[in-house]
């Protein structure tokens, strides 16, 4: 049986690319963890990793990924906006084919309604 072949230099490999929250709360934890492994020969880095939207916050491995270590690219949506959503991360590496594209979706439920309290009705006494 033959060997698989290494492929030369890092390699980024994602378990998956893209999260769908479905319904959300309003004001939830807006976070997934994308998890990646480095498939490659040589150290990954990630240069630099921007969002579609200031709503998204990204957050990346600030040192080498070495070869077969796993770590996690964190994409947090402000859950403080309601209605559907659907944003996109790039990621720049230092591999051959040097960025890639994650995506979040869903669909952040409106608070609830508060029940108004009427306000007090006449005047103050003197």
């Amino acid at each position: 049986m033959a060997a698989l072949a290494q492929t030369a230099g890092p390699v980024m490999t994602f378990e998956k690319t893209s999260h769908d929250f479905g319904m959300i709360d309003h004001k939830a934890d807006g976070l997934h963890k994308f998890k990646f492994t480095n498939q490659g020969n040589e150290p990954l880095i990630i240069q630099s990793g921007k969002a579609s939207c200031s709503c998204v916050k990204v957050t990346y491995p600030q040192e080498p990924i070495m070869p077969g270590e796993t770590a996690y690219i964190d994409a947090t949506y402000d859950t403080n906006r309601v209605g559907h959503f659907s944003k996109q991360v790039t990621l720049t590496t230092n591999e051959v084919t040097s960025t890639h594209t994650l995506t979040i979706k869903g669909e952040v439920k409106s608070p609830p309604v508060q029940e108004s309290v009427p306000a007090p009705t006449g005047g103050l006494k003197q």
